[in-house]
């Protein structure tokens, strides 16, 4: 049965040309259109599509409080447009802590190499998220609170239009998120039965896509200010979005979160984002680890950040001592890193498939016999602390 998909914006152009690109595709039917968020609100309700394409910033009702609202009464997955500017990238984020599962730049053939590649890439999305199924009610479901620790240095003032106008609006509710993705009760490890395997390490490195903004959110805000060990992030996102990312990331936690730079030598307690539309590599000069950053221009490599290009760094310079993580995602991105890591002698864990918002990547490595441990989201924090010892 083709996914059929609710677009929304206020320009005729772009909804034409998102309409004509995601009907070249057999499976995907375009149900209908709104040009703004409170029809999409309206025709969310009354439609039922299985995914919403939604911009940004549009008149009456903006797509971030478009978001929180369908959310609240008829939760369906959302792919969201966002310009690749700060501004667009901090809305974007705003959209996804308000329950859109995913995101592309707005000229997304801005992050393909060809148009082609592009297309695809839409498509792919939007048929992936729509095998996602939320549930219609949520109301018996809570979202935990994160607590944001006092910043020790004053936090940047300039923000979106589009987030401006929500600042002033209540911590979105993401039960839906927990909702949708609880697991049956006899097929996943609870907290209290997991156990420290008594091996040490000297550095966690977490690979993700697809639903990884908020996954990373959900774990690193459970690490304490003390943790023992560098961590090494390769998210999929554009270069526009990772600065942002992690500034959003470093107010929320109490772990040291920064965008990953050249030469930056890894520390204990901090978290290094790879940064969009670059690789990073981890080297060993000495017992100093340094982070490598660099422009990639080989066509051989899909990701920038590619989690297998990391991890294979990793692998190479840690050998054993690498806890590495391989979450939510489409695709097999971090499957032959990890198979270098095993090699290695390092422990590979994957999120497990009731919590992934797509089950691409932790699929390929658990499939590929490499990961030792599938995960529910909530519990790999956990999981994480007991292991390392903190």
């Amino acid at each position: 049965m083709a996914v059929k998909v609710l677009v929304v914006d206020d320009s005729s152009f772009f909804r034409r040309r998102v309409s004509e690109i995601l009907e070249q595709d057999s499976d995907i039917k375009v149900i209908d259109f709104a040009v703004n968020g409170q029809e999409a609100v309206e025709k969310a309700a009354s439609l039922r599509p299985d995914v919403i394409t939604m911009d940004v910033e549009m008149p009456i009702l903006d797509g971030i409080s478009a978001v929180k609202k369908i959310m609240q009464a008829n939760p369906t997955p959302i792919l969201m447009f966002s310009s690749l500017t700060r501004e667009g990238a901090s809305a974007t984020l705003d959209a996804l802590d308000a329950g859109a599962l995913d995101f592309l730049p707005k000229k997304f053939e801005d992050i393909a190499r060809n148009s082609e590649e592009a297309i695809k890439s839409l498509q792919n999305k939007v048929k992936e998220i729509g095998r996602r199924r939320l549930p219609r009610s949520v109301s018996s479901y809570s979202r935990p609170a994160v607590t944001k620790p006092a910043p020790s240095q004053p936090q940047a003032s300039s923000r979106s239009a589009v987030s401006a106008r929500t600042a002033s609006v209540a911590q979105p509710d993401r039960s839906f998120q927990r909702a949708a993705v609880q697991p049956a009760s006899n097929s996943t490890t609870t907290a209290k039965q997991f156990k420290a395997s008594g091996k040490q390490y000297k550095l966690v490195a977490i690979g993700t896509s697809t639903g990884g903004p908020v996954a990373l959110q959900t774990i690193l805000t459970q690490l304490p200010a003390n943790f023992p060990h560098p961590i090494l992030l390769i998210q999929h996102m554009p270069a526009a979005f990772t600065p942002a990312f992690a500034t959003r990331l470093n107010s929320l936690c109490k772990i040291k979160v920064k965008e990953a730079e050249h030469g930056d030598k890894l520390q204990p307690g901090v978290a290094y984002l790879a940064p969009g539309g670059k690789q990073m590599l981890v080297e060993s000069k000495g017992a100093m680890k340094t982070l490598r950053v660099f422009e990639d221009d080989s066509s051989r490599v899909t990701y920038k950040p590619c989690v297998d290009v990391t991890f294979a760094s990793a692998a190479k310079a840690y050998q054993a001592d690498v806890l590495a993580i391989v979450l939510t995602g489409m695709g097999a991105d971090g499957r032959d890193g990890a198979r270098l890591l095993k090699q290695s002698g390092a422990t590979i864990w994957a999120q497990d498939e009731q919590t992934c918002v797509v089950y691409g990547m932790p699929q390929a490595v658990a499939n590929a016999g490499l990961s030792s441990e599938s995960l529910a989201l909530h519990d790999v924090a956990t999981r994480i602390n007991k292991e390392i010892g903190c």
